[in-house]
């Protein structure tokens, strides 16, 4: 993740050198092929390409002639799409590396950077090795930890913990707020809270989690007033896990009349690629094995329950929208499944 960021090659075991798209240093790089994520194919209208066609899996293209980096970022960056509207024709060929292929893409949504690779690129230098599983062993969640723990009074509740859990190769540090005292044989009013710059600190309009943060604090404060106690699980996943510069940039296509699903799939991202199952670990680090769960989005009911924490009851937590987040709210609805009115 750390070469991608510096825009350095990977050597993926089974695919071979890839070199990222959007942050290369090597501008004397050529390649005949580029690696791209399946939803930015469907943008390119690739996807009545047999090879192409596959759902969320990656495609490997070639132009009529080889990318430099400048036609490879105007393939990569939807931003690029009206200064470039007659880019190709692409021909998608078939794959025969989709493991190393898919590890690769995993690894520029962690890194934040756009998914796509020049494959095979000449004068591209040195690269770094790794392997789809060093990937996976990176996501597992039982490397999670407890690191630290304090106690922090806050406005709405003085009698709070603060719990802060990491893992040793992964820079974020996700963290527990239990809000009241926590109680054996209580079962706690939990909120999965993924970090949201934009909402919960500078009080954007475009979305609802700064009021949805807030109101789950009142919430559970209530609970703990009444004999209960909550848990806010806060996650470092900005942006539904693809990062403060990729959720800006879908910011910027939403301007321009796309809805949120829309944008990020045009971007070559998942519109929901969030991680419960680290939300579940850290529940069984506080010894929690049943919850009432704050929430309207019933895939996180799902994934809890398959991680084993039992679902006692689910609460609503739908609030008032607002005209610069209206259609957000509506997407969420009738795209994402949410709970919403």
């Amino acid at each position: 993740m750390d070469a991608l960021r510096h825009g350095w090659p990977i050597e993926v075991e089974g695919a071979g050198t890839l070199l990222p798209v959007e942050t290369a240093i090597a501008r004397q790089a050529t390649s005949g092929h580029m690696l791209i994520s399946a939803a930015r194919a469907a943008t390119l209208k690739l996807v009545n390409q047999l090879e192409a066609a596959v759902p969320h899996a990656p495609v490997l293209i070639r132009g009529a002639e080889r990318f430099d980096l400048d036609r490879a970022l105007a393939v990569a960056d939807p931003a690029l799409d009206l200064a470039h509207p007659l880019k190709g024709p692409f021909k998608a060929d078939p794959l025969e590396w989709p493991e190393a292929a898919a590890a690769a893409l995993e690894l520029a949504r962690i890194a934040g950077i756009l998914p796509a690779f020049m494959v095979a690129p000449e004068h591209a230098g040195e690269a770094q090795p790794v392997s789809p599983a060093d990937v996976a062993a990176w996501a597992d969640p039982d490397k999670l930890q407890i690191a630290a723990r304090a106690r922090l009074p806050i406005a709405t509740n003085e009698d709070c913990e603060l719990v802060v859990f990491r893992k040793p190769d992964d820079m974020r540090e996700h963290c527990a707020l239990i809000i009241g005292k926590q109680m054996a044989g209580k079962v706690p009013l939990v909120r999965l809270h993924s970090e949201c710059l934009t909402g919960d600190i500078l009080g954007s309009l475009k979305c609802d989690c700064g009021p949805q943060l807030d109101a789950a604090l009142s919430r559970m404060a209530e609970e703990a007033q009444n004999g209960g106690y909550g848990v806010l699980l806060y996650m470092r996943q900005e942006g539904r896990g693809i990062g403060l510069v990729n959720k800006m940039r879908a910011y910027r296509l939403q301007d321009q009349g796309f809805d949120t699903i829309e944008a990020n799939e045009r971007l070559g991202l998942p519109d929901e690629a969030r991680d419960f199952t680290t939300a579940a670990r850290m529940l069984k680090l506080l010894g929690i094995g049943e919850i009432g769960l704050l929430t309207n989005n019933t895939r996180k009911v799902v994934a809890l329950g398959q991680q084993g924490i039992s679902i006692a009851r689910r609460v609503d937590h739908a609030l008032p929208s607002n005209p610069h987040n209206r259609r957000y709210l509506d997407t969420k609805r009738d795209r994402a499944g949410h709970l919403l009115p």
